[in-house]
């Protein structure tokens, strides 16, 4: 049986998502997307054009597809099994998603890839119990535009590390998501 969620909003809204057969593997829930979404569009009063986002632990691809139906200039997708990585370049193809990149690979890895690019968003949705919180964190800094934001998916509520402020939160069942922004460390 196939596993199925939709993109909530855009140019490419109510297209199915497959979610491969990949263990440890959590979409991120429609309700949560949606949420995050409207903050996003409160934060950046609805301009979402010049944005870059990089989604490190893609899975489904549900957020950056997200991203990139709603007009974000270049979303950079990371995920390190195979099987998804084929599932998010049939969909990138299959939508026409020129603005959408796909690497894979291990997110801690290929993070020295980017450093000569800024992002607005950076989304961490590692697996959970595997201990990448706050380090992650601390990594993605530098890979931040001054005011970028960081959304983190979590087993347990995050408290904001040196450099962010934590802007919004919230929870659907065991999942624990927040919006963080960067800010200078002094």
């Amino acid at each position: 049986m196939r596993n199925y969620i939709r993109i909530v909003g855009g140019m490419y809204r109510r297209t199915p998502i497959e979610v491969p057969a990949v263990a440890g593997l959590r979409p991120t829930p429609d309700r949560v997307r949606e949420t995050l979404f409207n903050w996003l569009t409160h934060l950046w009063q609805s301009n979402f054009a010049d944005k870059q986002v990089l989604d490190l632990f893609a899975g489904s691809g549900a957020i950056g597809f997200e991203a990139a139906s709603r007009g974000v200039v270049h979303v950079q997708m990371v995920e390190s099994d195979a099987k998804a990585v084929a599932a998010l370049r049939q969909l990138r193809d299959k939508l026409s998603a020129k603005t959408v990149r796909i690497q894979a690979g291990e997110a801690k890895h290929t993070l020295a890839r980017f450093d000569s690019v800024k992002f607005d968003l950076i989304c961490l949705d590692p697996p959970f119990g595997a201990g990448w919180f706050p380090a992650i964190l601390e990594d993605v800094y530098p890979l931040l535009n001054p005011d970028g934001l960081v959304y983190a998916e979590a087993e347990q509520a995050l408290t904001a590390p040196q450099g962010y402020i934590a802007v919004r939160q919230g929870r659907a069942g065991a999942v624990h998501y927040q919006l963080f922004q960067r800010q200078p460390i002094t």
